[in-house]
């Protein structure tokens, strides 16, 4: 028995004429005939009786109707759920990414991607950049957001945003006025540093450096920019933070103020090398592009052009 068989059988069921069951399967009323007749010969008893041009069921083909009818409900179902992987209505995706973009930035951009893909399952993890590099190396997720060099091996990667480090400043603050603040200004602050094992603090401290310039290392260090603004707020000293944390940190006790000179933060995607992404990471990391766009100051996020 074949699946078009099958299916003629179902339509002449629901439709009770075969015009009617050719219409339902865009195919000729004679092809329906053949169709029927093969698979009352593949069966080996009358499915329908013929009466003054009408077809009547026979018992027979009410209880193979049965079993036909559920079969073919799964049939469909593997069809609508092909249609839906196609079209990235169904799926899940593992994207990992380090807290200065995973925190409150892409919580926005996967709720607004969700909004048109129906029933994806994203899992959203948050780790520091070398360890998403290692876990996209061993296959343990589709997409890795990091803000380290792209050229890792076992991996492919694409520049995606770029941004700068702004002053975190309190609201009352003497610097909290000014339109750019530059390394003589925080001569004898305290400031909230990251760890001195980190790329950043070490660029921040040469850029100090180099311009004669002693700061007072507060009494906390944190490698995450918005525990920095909450240190900040509550009165434990001064930092620089990336731009994108800045943008989204919605309390008022806190100033921004750019930076000169600027200290860039870049953040890359990396996918296996291993295996082509799925269709639906491309589709993702797409939006993510585009939500950055449209919802991040130009001012201060370069967003990349994709690159093949």
């Amino acid at each position: 028995m074949r699946l078009r068989q099958l299916e003629a059988f179902r339509a002449i069921m629901l439709c009770q004429t075969v015009t009617r069951a050719a219409e339902m399967l865009f195919i000729s009323q004679p092809a329906v005939t053949r169709l029927l007749a093969d698979l009352e010969e593949s069966a080996g008893f009358a499915l329908f009786e013929r009466s003054r041009g009408r077809l009547h069921p026979t018992a027979e083909a009410h209880l193979l109707y049965q079993e036909v009818d559920r079969s073919l409900i799964g049939v469909e179902r593997i069809a609508q759920t092909a249609h839906a992987i196609k079209t990235q209505q169904r799926g899940s995706l593992q994207v990992m990414a380090p807290p200065s973009i995973a925190l409150s930035f892409l919580p926005r951009a996967i709720a607004h991607y969700l909004k048109d893909h129906g029933d994806i399952q994203i899992l959203l993890g948050v780790y520091d950049s070398r360890t998403i590099v290692d876990m996209v190396i061993g296959q343990r997720c589709d997409v890795g957001i990091v803000n380290l060099s792209i050229n890792h091996a076992g991996t492919h990667g694409n520049s995606l945003l770029s941004t700068a480090h702004v002053c975190a400043v309190p609201a009352g603050h003497r610097l909290a006025g000014r339109k750019k603040l530059v390394p003589s200004d925080f001569e004898g602050e305290l400031f909230i540093s990251q760890p001195n094992h980190t790329g950043t603090r070490l660029l921040i401290d040469a850029i100090f450096a180099s311009h004669g310039v002693k700061y007072k290392p507060a009494q906390v260090e944190t490698q995450v920019s918005a525990t920095m603004c909450s240190l900040v707020a509550a009165g434990l000293g001064l930092s620089l933070v990336d731009a994108i944390t800045a943008m989204e940190y919605v309390a008022s006790d806190l100033r921004f103020i750019p930076f000169e000179p600027a200290i860039p933060l870049e953040f890359s995607v990396l996918t296996q090398v291993q295996r082509a992404p799925p269709g639906l990471a491309e589709s993702f990391v797409a939006h993510v592009r585009r939500f950055a766009l449209a919802s991040l100051d130009p001012n201060l996020v370069m967003v990349s052009v994709a690159s093949n």
